[in-house]
C-alpha cells in the first residue's frame, strides 16, 4: 500500500523542473488526440492544416519548455513563442498552442531580470506576426488582433500580480520574523536582568559585609557560605534559562521557572544578604504557577534587589494578596538605608516590570516616599486561576 504522506514529501523534495514537467507532457499528449485536433488558439482565422512531422515539432516547442517555466522563464517563453508563431503560420492550431498564455503568466511571475525589455520585444514581435498572417490569407480584422494582444497582455499582468503578491507576502513574513526575534531578545534580556541582577547584587552586598567580619570567624564563615549559596542559585537559574532557549525543550522544562510559591526562599535569601524583610501573604495561591504568579514573583524579586542596592539595612515589607481575580503586590522600604556600596541601577528592571504587568492588563507603580523610602505596587489580573 502506498504511503500518501511519504509520497507527497518525496514529491516536494524533487526539483522544480521535475515537478513542472508532467504538465507539459500531459498537454503534449492531449494535443495528439484526434478529438482535439484544431482546438487550439487561432490568430488570423487561417484554415486548419492536417498534422504532419512539422506539427510534432511545433507541439514539442510549445509543451516541453513548460518544464522550465519557473527555473528559466525567459527560455520557456522564447521557445513557446517560437512554437506558437510556427503553429499560427502553418495553420495547425494544435491544442498545445494554449501553452502561450501559461508561459506568459509564468514569465510575469518568475522572470527576475529584463522584464520591461521582454514586454517590449514581445509586443514588437506581434506586429510582424499579424502582418505575415494577413499576407498569407488570414481574414482576421484589425480589432481581432488588438483583442488577442490584450488577452496576451492580461496573461502577463496576471503573472506580474502573482509576483507582487508573493513579494508582499515574503516582506510581511520578514517583518513578522524580525518582530518575533526582537520580542524574544527583549524577553531574554529581561530574564537575564532579573536573574543576574538579583543574585549578583546579593553576592556583592554579602561580600561587602564579610570584610567587616574578620574578627568573628563564625559570622565570617556564615557570610561566605551565603555568598557561595547565592552563586550556586544564580548558576542554577542561568542553566534553566539556557535550557529554555534550546529548540528541543518541552513544556516540562517550564516547571523550573520560579513561582510565587518560592517567595519565602527569595525573602530568606535577601535576609541572609543583610536586609531585614517581613513577608505577609494573604489568601491562597494557585496550585500551579501561571503568568500572573510568575510576574508577581519578578516584581518582588526586582523590588528586593533595589532595596539591597539603594536601601541596604532598611526594614523592608513584602505584602502579597491572592484574590479571586487578581494578585496584589506591595514592597516598601522605610528609608534610604546605610548607603553601602552596591552596583548601580540602569532603570531597566522597573521599566521591564511595568511592561510585563501592563501586558497582562494590570497596573504598576514605583514611587519614592516622603520618608526617603520606596514603594513598589502591582495589581496583576489572575485570569484563569484554579
Amino acid at each position: 500500500m502506498i504511503d500518501l504522506r511519504r509520497a507527497t514529501d518525496l514529491w516536494r523534495r524533487c526539483g522544480v523542473v521535475v515537478r513542472d514537467a508532467p504538465f507539459g507532457l500531459l498537454l503534449a499528449a492531449a494535443s495528439l488526440l484526434p478529438a482535439l485536433h484544431g482546438k487550439g488558439t487561432q490568430v488570423g482565422d487561417l484554415p486548419a492544416r492536417p498534422f504532419d512531422a512539422a506539427a510534432l515539432v511545433v507541439i514539442a516547442l510549445e509543451c516541453l519548455p513548460l518544464a522550465v517555466r519557473r527555473r528559466w522563464p525567459a527560455v520557456c517563453l522564447a521557445l513557446v513563442s517560437l512554437g506558437f508563431v510556427l503553429d499560427q503560420l502553418r495553420g495547425y492550431h494544435v491544442f498545445a498552442s494554449n501553452a502561450m498564455p501559461i508561459a506568459l503568466i509564468s514569465a510575469g511571475a518568475h522572470l527576475e531580470r529584463h522584464r520591461r525589455a521582454t514586454v517590449v520585444l514581445l509586443s514588437l514581435a506581434y506586429v510582424p506576426l499579424a502582418f505575415a498572417l494577413s499576407r498569407i490569407g488570414a481574414t482576421e480584422p484589425l480589432e481581432g488582433y488588438v483583442v488577442f494582444y490584450l488577452l496576451l497582455a492580461l496573461a502577463w499582468g496576471i503573472g506580474a500580480w502573482l509576483r507582487s503578491t508573493r513579494a508582499a507576502e515574503a516582506e510581511r513574513r520578514r517583518h513578522v520574523a524580525e518582530a518575533t526575534r526582537a520580542a524574544e531578545r527583549t524577553r531574554i534580556a529581561r530574564e537575564l536582568h532579573d536573574v543576574v541582577t538579583h543574585h549578583v547584587t546579593a553576592m556583592v552586598v554579602q561580600a561587602e559585609a564579610a570584610r567587616y567580619l574578620t574578627a568573628a570567624p563564625d559570622r565570617l564563615d556564615a557570610a561566605l557560605s551565603a555568598v557561595t549559596d547565592t552563586g550556586r542559585r544564580a548558576i542554577t537559574d542561568l542553566r534553566h534559562m539556557l535550557d529554555l532557549l534550546k529548540a528541543d525543550h518541552d513544556a516540562d522544562a517550564d516547571a523550573g521557572v520560579p513561582a510565587v510559591g518560592g517567595l519565602r526562599t527569595l525573602v530568606e535569601q535577601t535576609r541572609r544578604a543583610g536586609q531585614p524583610v517581613e513577608l505577609v501573604e494573604e489568601g491562597d495561591p494557585a496550585e500551579s504557577a501561571g503568568s500572573a504568579e510568575f510576574v508577581a514573583y519578578r516584581v518582588v524579586q526586582e523590588a528586593l534587589t533595589n532595596a539591597l542596592k539603594h536601601a541596604h539595612g532598611s526594614p523592608t515589607a513584602v505584602r502579597v494578596r491572592y484574590g479571586e481575580k487578581e494578585i496584589s503586590v506591595a514592597v516598601s522600604t522605610d528609608g534610604p538605608g546605610s548607603g553601602a556600596a552596591s552596583p548601580g541601577g540602569s532603570g531597566r528592571g522597573l521599566a521591564g516590570l511595568r511592561e510585563r504587568v501592563e501586558a497582562l492588563g494590570g497596573r504598576f507603580g514605583a514611587d519614592r516616599q516622603a520618608d526617603g523610602g520606596f514603594l513598589v505596587q502591582a495589581r496583576i489580573p489572575a485570569g484563569g486561576r484554579s
